[in-house]
């Protein structure tokens, strides 16, 4: 009898086990067909049941990651790692991703390490590892917003805005009635529309409405942009058009990108672009400042990772050029999705740089060459432990809207306006102005040339009517040389260091006159920068050095033949005053000769001595002859002048 009920019981725990893995296989076909919310309710059930493997806990904690509940999945994925950490290294990403959601940084950071370990050559890995101070990096990029709910929000998911003249159009799953009323299986939420809402003066969106007509299908649409001019509009849908859906091979119904147009009030000529394909997935327009350029989302061939983002260029007869993956350090292993252009800066949300969880808004300023060398997390609070995206700014108010899951909303996804109240990048005017040294008049016309540390050209520019230069934005707390150059004048290389934080660096250069320009009356010295011609105390002999000044005046009147001057020599005040009238007086003279001796005819040349009477300081010495003034002092009055008296 016992052993009966021993097989009694085996045969009710083997049809249970049987019952589990039926239930299990139909939650699978769920999960393939992209039915998230149908595939979790049943693999919880059976979890809840006891019954739990490897694939079903991946498949769970996928099912919540891609549906963006990042908390459940975190959950799940512990499960997974709590019954094996034989995974495929994807996972421990996942796992990472989704404990930041939580804000458990630590262990988020340890399943990254291993990840690291495991995955490779990928550049998620990579980057994780060179950012080991991420943390710090966004508290410091952090609180340069203030952000609050726009208040046209609904308990569904709403998201993806786009500027169109004084209203904001955007994604919205809300229910009202008619078409979208139908489920997506993915989110249990209805299909998306696009709605559109009145924008004030602060941003703030009020009578938000259906928006579009015709651009509005029984499927997706999402994530329009505009031209200026408001007659044209590229936005995603489903693979829909003209009554007809396109499948890939699995049978799904991806994303494109469509064109349409205005023609009075409304939308005519959809059409999709050329570069769609029912076998990947093209999202996300947006337009360069220009229209010139189209940038979005797409899964491709060649995409680096699970979406990347590419640009294509448009040409004046409406066609397109040549794809061009944006590539690395833009584009990663993992998401990049939603960019938005802001003149030069490239406003993107990723998951695969390293952030706060889920995905998160990043910018990337263009060189002159159009590439990227750094991509910056724009910190809280408008990125959170949640996932961030949909990023759009006003270029001139610096109000604009993001969209986000984090705790608080209203829906699923909500749309909140935020403005930025500072600059994430220290960001440097350099300019300047050029005058004559001596009369401090502007010079126009001149040329500076801009030049780094190491004395590479980076730019230049012409002085105009008002003697101003400006090189625009350049890069703070940096060593720069301005080489300034105009005929007449002598070339100055200025060296300066940009300001530590965003502003202006004015730098004022000063030109002198290469060739001074003598009248009657100035003195040599003066003109032509040559040191005083010192004696020694109480001599009136040359001294070597003196001679090096004295060739300069030499050479002075050779080039000037018929300039004369007056030699006029001074001493200081030691010594009584007679005896320096005769001390400077042979001074004069010796002066004199040893311009003669080297050529100057004696009739251009008049000397005379003025001893202590022209003293240039407050050292005198009378009546004892003596003073508390230093040697320097002193020897600062025993000097010679060079007065020019005829030309």
């Amino acid at each position: 009898m016992k052993n009966k009920i021993i097989i009694a019981i085996m045969c009710v725990a083997s049809m249970s086990i049987y019952s589990q893995k039926v239930q299990v296989a139909k939650a699978d076909k769920n999960y393939n067909k992209f039915a998230y919310v149908d595939a979790i309710k049943t693999y919880e059930r059976v979890f809840e049941k006891g019954y739990k493997t490897p694939d079903m806990l991946q498949k769970l904690g996928n099912a919540y990651y891609f549906k963006a509940e990042l908390e459940s999945a975190a959950k799940w994925y512990g499960e997974l790692f709590a019954l094996t950490q034989d995974v495929e290294s994807e996972y421990y990403y996942r796992y990472s991703q989704s404990l930041k959601s939580i804000k458990d940084y630590k262990k988020a950071d340890q399943m990254m390490a291993m990840f690291n370990q495991k995955s490779g050559n990928d550049n998620r890995a990579k980057l994780a590892n060179a950012q080991k101070d991420y943390l710090a990096v966004i508290r410091k990029n952090s609180g340069r917003y203030t952000i609050e709910n726009t208040g046209i929000n609904s308990e569904k998911s709403d998201y993806g805005s786009a500027y169109f003249g004084n209203r904001v159009v955007f994604t919205s799953s809300r229910d009202t009635g008619g078409l979208s009323s139908r489920k997506h299986s993915w989110t249990n939420e209805g299909f998306t529309n696009l709605f559109s809402a009145d924008m004030g003066e602060e941003g703030a969106l009020t009578k938000a409405e259906r928006f579009g007509g015709t651009l509005n299908s029984k499927f997706h649409e999402a994530t329009p942009v505009f031209t200026k001019d408001g007659k044209t509009v590229y936005f995603t849908r489903n693979n829909f058009l003209s009554g007809k859906k396109g499948k890939d091979a699995d049978r799904t119904t991806l994303l494109k990108v469509y064109k349409a147009t205005l023609e009075g009030d409304q939308w005519t000529n959809i059409i999709e672009l050329p570069f769609n394909s029912d076998s990947y997935s093209v999202a996300h327009p947006a337009l360069s400042k220009d229209e010139k350029t189209l940038y979005f989302a797409s899964n491709m061939p060649g995409t680096i990772g699970q979406s990347d983002i590419f640009k294509v260029a448009i040409k004046g007869d409406g066609s397109f050029g040549t794809l061009e993956n944006l590539g690395a350090p833009i584009n990663t292993e993992g998401r990049e999705t939603f960019p938005f252009i802001d003149d030069k800066e490239l406003y993107f949300a990723s998951d695969g740089h390293p952030g706060l969880g889920g995905l998160d808004v990043f910018v990337a300023k263009a060189q002159e060459n159009g590439t990227y060398n750094e991509v910056l997390n724009v910190g809280e609070p408008l990125n959170s432990s949640k996932d961030d995206f949909g990023f759009i700014i006003n270029n001139s108010t610096r109000i604009g809207y993001v969209t986000s899951n984090r705790e608080g909303g209203q829906g699923s996804d909500d749309i909140y306006k935020f403005k930025e109240t500072k600059k994430l990048e220290c960001e440097q005017l350099l300019a300047g102005v050029v005058t004559d040294k001596k009369t401090g008049a502007i010079i126009a016309n001149a040329k500076v040339t801009l030049m780094d540390s190491n004395f590479k050209v980076l730019k230049e520019a012409i002085t105009d009517a008002e003697g101003k230069f400006d090189f625009g934005l350049v890069t703070c707390d940096t060593k720069y040389y301005l080489k300034t150059e105009r005929p007449e004048y002598t070339t100055v290389e200025t060296p300066t260091i940009t300001g530590k934080e965003t502003g202006k660096t004015f730098v004022p250069v000063e030109l002198e006159k290469s060739k001074c320009e003598i009248k009657v009356g100035d003195d040599l010295r003066t003109c032509f920068n040559i040191t005083i011609i010192y004696f020694d105390l109480d001599k009136s002999n040359i001294r070597p050095d003196a001679a090096v000044e004295l060739s300069k005046i030499l050479d002075v009147l050779k080039e000037n033949p018929t300039m004369e001057i007056d030699i006029r020599s001074h001493t200081d005040c030691r010594q009584t005053a007679k005896y320096n009238l005769s001390l400077s007086d042979r001074r004069a003279k010796s002066t004199m000769e040893w311009l003669i001796k080297n050529g100057i005819d004696k009739s251009r040349l008049t000397a005379k001595g003025y001893g202590e009477s022209q003293l240039l300081n407050n050292c005198p010495c009378e009546p004892t002859n003596k003073s508390n003034c230093s040697e320097a002092e002193h020897q600062l009055n025993r000097r010679s002048e060079f007065i020019v008296t005829k030309l």
